[in-house]
């Protein structure tokens, strides 16, 4: 038995039945025009599913707030013209073969230096700061705060009434949830703030507990987190695991059944004193199932292909050896299937001659 051959094992998670370990990551891809996906991007996923992936995440896509993203082709999860597209994508994947979910998602207060377009609406963050120190807008108001909560409620309903198998929430990288958890970011004083992670853990946990109302039990749902921020990539949340498992442990028992746990480099641990990174020690606080992501089969990692570096294929030695000790369930792969819709498959077959570098022109199509 090849030992890549751990990937390519079954998972299921209720209704979730993944033929193997692979997810793709969710990847930014501005090529939705005013916001609706086209069929060029409906064969972009199906490349993929054709390719064996296990679970496609989509790229971000905006929830109904007016300020949900701040890039006008970045597709959104809400309205009559975008939720046909959306279901002309699951479709497609689905007559491929494969298995999908949208990621729900809010910017807030982050900016995009890529373009000058507005968002027609107040701008969303807990303290109207886009970084520490630095005012952007004003405060959400009580009113904003319920209804950002019901609009990631009524995208998760709309996701399962389509045919998506599955839902990710993004809570990472400096966006709208993960503002509220970073103290640099979250100053309220009312029930959405606080002096500890876990009363900043509220504004997630109200959205996890309003997104399982909407799909009922046993529907998979997914929350993506990061320590790490686009304002600040040595930022961390939990500097100890007592502190990690007070973060987790409620969005758990609010409804996430997985934990997709965003590191730069996935081989880096969390804590000293343990070779455990992330996904790794989420799982063992919590005790659910998670997605190790970061770097995987390219030497690279992925804020340097934004710089214009590229990156040449990288063993997948160490993150076997972690599978096989199951310090995670499942494994996000972003960039190489970006660049090789058939990447998953040349794994499986041991066609590694085959692999692909990673070059920025890959942002620049959508193949």
């Amino acid at each position: 038995m090849a030992a890549t051959d751990l990937l390519f094992r079954p998972f299921d998670l209720g209704p979730l039945h993944m033929p193997n370990r692979i997810v793709m990551a969710p990847m930014t891809r501005s090529f939705s025009p005013g916001g609706v996906p086209t069929a060029q991007v409906a064969a972009y996923y199906r490349r993929r599913a054709e390719g064996g992936v296990g679970l496609i995440v989509s790229e971000g896509t905006g929830i109904n707030r007016p300020a949900s993203l701040n890039d006008p082709n970045v597709p959104r999860f809400w309205g009559t013209e975008e939720l046909a597209a959306w279901k002309h994508v699951i479709d497609e994947v689905h007559a491929a073969g494969g298995l999908m979910a949208p990621q729900l998602w809010h910017v807030g207060s982050a900016r995009n230096t890529q373009t000058d377009w507005k968002a027609p609406g107040p701008v969303d963050s807990p303290s109207g700061l886009s970084s520490p120190g630095k005012q952007f807008a004003e405060p959400m108001t009580d009113a904003a705060v319920a209804d950002t909560i019901a609009a990631f409620g009524q995208a998760a309903a709309d996701a399962k009434r389509l045919g998506f198998d599955a839902v990710e929430l993004h809570g990472a990288h400096g966006y709208l949830i993960d503002q509220f958890f970073w103290a640099g970011t979250n100053q309220r004083t009312d029930r959405w703030g606080g002096s500890t992670l876990p009363e900043r853990t509220r504004f997630a946990v109200e959205i996890l507990k309003a997104v399982r109302a909407a799909v009922g039990p046993g529907y998979p749902v997914i929350i993506r987190l990061s320590q790490w921020k686009q304002q600040d990539f040595k930022a961390r949340l939990a500097e100890t695991p007592a502190e990690m498992a007070a973060w987790l442990e409620p969005m758990a028992a609010a409804g996430a059944d997985i934990f997709h746990c965003s590191q730069r480099r996935f081989w880096e641990p969390e804590f000293d004193g343990s070779d455990l990174n992330f996904a790794g020690w989420a799982g063992k606080l919590t005790g659910r199932p998670t997605i190790t992501v970061g770097s995987v089969g390219l030497s690279g990692e992925f804020v340097a292909a934004f710089r214009g570096e590229g990156s040449e294929p990288a063993s997948l030695d160490g993150l076997i050896e972690r599978l096989a000790r199951d310090e995670f369930d499942l494994v996000a792969v972003g960039r190489a299937l970006l660049q090789d819709p058939d990447w998953v498959e040349k794994i499986r077959a041991g066609r590694n001659d085959e692999l692909m570098n990673f070059g920025r022109e890959a942002l620049a199509t959508l193949y």
